[in-house]
């Protein structure tokens, strides 16, 4: 298992808080996800899941997201 933490920008709401993890956990190999929406982190554990589908995931939400 892999922990990865994502700087997440354009997070404003707790609607979008959760658009973000929502959008991650349905990211097949990611097994356990927390956002914090102050921060604008979101800090992941996966298997082996590629960073460019991580980043995908959020920013189909439209939101952007970067390896922090």
């Amino acid at each position: 298992m892999n922990t990865i933490e994502l700087n997440v920008t354009g997070m404003t709401c707790k609607h979008c808080q959760a658009a973000v993890e929502s959008a991650l956990q349905n990211v097949a190999g990611v097994s356990s996800v927390v956002v914090d929406l102050s921060a604008g982190k979101a800090k992941l554990t996966t298997q082996d899941v590629p960073l460019e589908l991580l980043i995908a995931a959020v920013a189909e939400e439209g939101y952007s997201a970067s390896l922090a």
